[in-house]
């Protein structure tokens, strides 16, 4: 069994880097990816988040564009790796930038939401790789800045998001745009019929790569559920990031004013934060991301549309204000945590209006989230679990140990499991 990068056969100037990025064992996807991709077949990835697979398909696509040699000219694009969000594409442009360092190929990432100006200046100066939003690229191709015609290498990073976002036709368009001889790599945490057919139009004769049960959380992220009142929510975040050993905390809420109104809290209470989404300009959320990343903050609030772009080293807790509507969510959010092997803690809170997506969560997840039932918050309900939606049988009481100390079973909640949506 392959137990270091260097018996990858993996060249000297990236073990080098790897070795400076303090990496030297690969994770279960690396150590199954890059032999593949070195010998020049498809992958289809099922993987979830955090599990180290932007290595599993950088460092190879490094490794052969270095060993194919450098373009006599000006160069041109011959790796293209599509994804999601801004913020995932510029860690993925990091990423190529940390494990290349020693190789001499150029990269960029491009993106919307921000002036094109620079992103075209650096793409006429001619690049190897480009990381790019689906958006975008399509304008400046468009706009004749961009040409796919030379792409060797062509990325699908995060697929299942892509969908969730609505971007599966400018996928689709970008494809026809590529060389039909091409090695295709295709990544989803979860495999859903129209992802799989997407992955079927684009891959020959790919192998699977599948590391984890689909839709489940790492083993290393230990897991916590306290049931608090709505009003309460705000008061248990700051007892926590007060009395808990905390020095990363990453908190989801659901909508963008949520996030904005949680800092807002967390500010009043001495405790400071920065909340990173879409409403947020580029420089902001950028901003945020490094005094986070850095230390200056402690506490960054994000919505879902950031929660499968955030790679922090050393990630210490997820928090779930909110619970979110989509259970596979969940799944995205906590494994920003425990990545790569490492070790990580997710706390969730649950109101009662939130007890539908908690039945959800914890039937997807394939287990009970523990109750910590010792907290000055806690709501004095019982939860009942439910079928998941759309079917709204008659409720069944969970066993004690999934209910907090204080409930009393002959005490009944103010509202019906689902509460409003």
């Amino acid at each position: 069994m392959t137990t270091t990068f260097k018996e990858l056969n993996i060249i000297e100037p990236i073990l080098k880097a790897l070795h400076h990025e303090g990496y030297t064992h690969p994770t279960p996807i690396q150590a199954q990816t890059i032999p593949l991709l070195l010998q020049g077949k498809d992958v289809l990835g099922c993987a979830q988040t955090g599990t180290g697979k932007t290595a599993s398909f950088a460092i190879p696509i490094l490794q052969l564009l270095y060993q194919a040699g450098p373009d006599q000219g000006k160069k041109k694009i011959k790796a293209l790796i599509l994804t999601p969000t801004r913020e995932l594409a510029i860690q993925i442009d990091e990423s190529f930038g940390a494990y290349g360092k020693n190789l001499g190929l150029k990269h960029t990432v491009i993106f919307g939401g921000v002036s094109q100006h620079s992103q075209v200046d650096r793409l006429n100066r001619g690049i190897d790789i480009l990381i790019a939003t689906p958006g975008r690229l399509l304008d400046l191709i468009q706009q004749g800045f961009v040409h796919l015609q030379n792409i060797q290498f062509f990325v699908l990073d995060e697929a299942d998001r892509m969908l969730d976002m609505g971007f599966v036709n400018d996928v689709k368009k970008v494809i026809t745009k590529l060389p039909k001889r091409r090695h295709s790599l295709f990544f989803s945490a979860t495999m859903p019929p129209v992802i799989q057919s997407l992955a079927d139009s684009i891959l020959f004769q790919p192998s699977k790569v599948e590391v984890t049960p689909v839709s489940s959380t790492a083993e290393t992220i230990q897991q916590s559920l306290y049931f608090v009142s709505k009003t309460d929510k705000k008061r248990l975040l700051i007892h926590l990031l007060e009395s808990e050993k905390m020095h990363s905390v990453l908190v989801f809420t659901r909508t963008k004013h949520g996030a904005d109104r949680v800092v807002k809290d967390l500010d009043k209470a001495g405790i400071k934060a920065a909340a990173i989404h879409g409403n947020k300009s580029q420089n902001a959320r950028q901003n945020a991301l490094n005094d986070f990343k850095t230390g200056k903050i402690k506490v960054l609030l994000a919505t879902d549309i950031a929660s499968r772009g955030i790679d922090i080293d050393s990630l210490s807790h997820v928090i779930n204000y909110e619970l979110p509507n989509v259970p596979e969510t969940y799944v995205h959010r906590i494994g920003r945590t425990g990545r790569a092997g490492a070790s990580g803690i997710a706390f969730s809170f649950c109101e009662e209006e939130e007890f539908g997506e908690l039945t959800d969560i914890q039937k997807l997840i394939g287990k009970k989230i523990p109750v910590v039932e010792a907290h000055p918050f806690v709501l004095d309900v019982t939860f009942s679990e439910a079928p998941s939606r759309p079917q709204q049988q008659a409720k069944k009481q969970l066993p004690a140990h999934n209910r907090p100390a204080s409930s009393k079973p002959a005490h009944k909640p103010k509202r019906h499991w689902g509460g409003k949506r």
